[in-house]
């Protein structure tokens, strides 16, 4: 009877250990879903509005307007490009302000022939300096598109392209499906097109209105993890209180490889330096960074300076690794509960985001127009710094516990990997804590031992 309980007993075990396996499984493939959401800039995204002005006798003239609805993401050289796959047999008979990356095949055609023949188009800016008779309103800015908070009279793109071969009405008229958007690499999802009413346009006088024949939507979201396998940038810490410099942890964005993979980072103080970073790959925009413990094109320092009685102040420094890439209009969002009470801030520009309402814990910052605002490639030059001076909250305010330090960075939008909270600068007097937390973990693994022999 004994070991009849016993089995079942063991056949229990295994079974809770399936089901828990089970459960885990199951809460992977839920949570995937949420990999594009960002809970600092919850309602970021680009939408793409399609607006048919007019009817032509095989099809229609659109405009098409991205904008950047997201607080601090943007758009950066080489820019976006947009693709899209025909409902039917449509063709691009001309375009404004943007032109295919490829014509495809038109040899049905005889005479006039189309701009772009080919199924899934894809579709890019034009660049600064195009002729005027190109031009529609919003183009012609190489791909760039300004975040919404930072710059939003930058923070759209439009062009024009005259459809053929498709419905005249707005019955007959199939939408576009199958939307990407590459900015310039992946990281966005594109959802269905969908109807909407039509976009309503005041002249310039302000004394007449004019609507869109047609209009449909595309929402596009971010995901950092489709962007790119590893991070882009990381966090190091230091403080006056403190001699040590708490660095990136190691190969935060990868480890040096160059014995397997030679050209994978760079040494700053190689003879030849000048002509590795103009060498093959100058124009892929692929990073070239200097061989650093963690690898990444960008290192953010925040280092916590002095202490008044009612102040504190904060020097924080950008540094860029990446010898192929000029940062312009970068910006920094950091979340610290004392911005509440930041009292000033010196050579960078600032705007709190309140993502979630009441509480003041998150800002935006970014360069002064023409003194900062561009972050240049690895070298003298490459870094920005500034400087935050808080006002103290007697309620809340202490240098214990890591408390002076980011709860987190975003760069450019991407979220940057922060050291490990064990590894934070300690005070003074919390010299004991490492003493304390090895000799939990040896009476941890002398309890376990007894059990194991107990059991045994």
């Amino acid at each position: 009877m004994e070991f009849f309980f016993t089995s079942i007993a063991r056949s229990i075990t295994k079974l809770s250990s399936y089901a828990i396996l089970l459960v885990l499984l199951f809460s992977c493939s839920i949570f995937t879903s949420t990999e594009a959401y960002d809970s600092l800039d919850p309602e970021g995204n680009i939408t793409i509005k399609w607006d048919v002005m007019s009817w032509t006798p095989d099809g229609y003239v659109a405009v098409v307007t991205m904008f950047n609805f997201q607080q601090y993401r943007h758009i950066q050289a080489p820019g976006w490009s947009l693709g899209w796959s025909w409902a039917k047999k449509e063709v691009i008979w001309s375009m404004m302000g943007g032109q295919t990356t490829e014509q495809g095949d038109c040899s049905r055609f005889k005479g006039n022939v189309p701009h772009c023949c080919k199924k899934d188009p894809t579709v890019v800016d034009l660049l600064p300096g195009t002729p005027f008779n190109q031009q529609i309103a919003n183009c012609c800015k190489g791909g760039v598109i300004n975040s919404w908070v930072q710059d939003p009279a930058n923070a759209a793109s439009s062009f024009q392209v005259s459809v053929g071969a498709a419905g005249t009405t707005n019955k007959t008229v199939k939408l576009p499906k199958n939307f990407t958007l590459r900015a310039p690499g992946p990281g966005y999802t594109c959802g269905p097109a969908k109807i909407v009413k039509p976009t309503k346009f005041t002249t310039a006088d302000q004394r007449r209105v004019t609507q869109a024949l047609m209009t449909w939507n595309v929402t596009c979201t971010y995901s950092q993890f489709l962007a790119q396998k590893t991070p882009t940038c990381c966090v190091s810490l230091s403080s006056f209180y403190n001699d040590t410099i708490v660095s990136c942890p190691t190969c935060t964005c990868g480890c040096q490889n160059n014995l397997t993979h030679p050209g994978s980072c760079v040494d700053p103080n190689n003879p030849y330096l000048a002509s590795v970073v103009e060498g093959s790959g100058k124009t892929s925009y692929q990073p070239l960074v200097q061989c650093t413990s963690h690898m990444c094109p960008i290192r953010v320092h925040w280092h916590v300076k002095l202490n008044y009685k009612d102040y504190w102040r904060v020097k924080i420094t950008i540094t860029n690794f990446n010898y192929r890439m000029n940062y312009t209009q970068w910006n920094l969002v950091v979340q610290h509960p004392n911005f509440d009470n930041l009292t000033q801030i010196f050579s960078f520009n600032y705007k709190s985001l309140t993502p979630y309402a009441a509480i003041n814990d998150t800002a935006m910052l970014w360069g002064v127009k023409f003194y900062n605002d561009l972050l240049s490639q690895a070298g003298p030059l490459g870094n920005v710094q500034s400087e935050l001076l808080f006002r103290k909250d007697k309620a809340t305010f202490t240098f214990d516990k890591g408390w002076a330090f980011p709860r987190r960075i975003y760069f450019n939008g991407d979220n940057c990997v922060m050291p490990p909270p064990d590894a934070y600068p300690w005070l003074p007097n919390a010299s004991s804590r490492p003493t304390v937390s090895l000799l939990y973990s040896i009476l941890t693994i002398l309890a376990v031992s007894v059990i194991v022999l107990a059991y045994a």
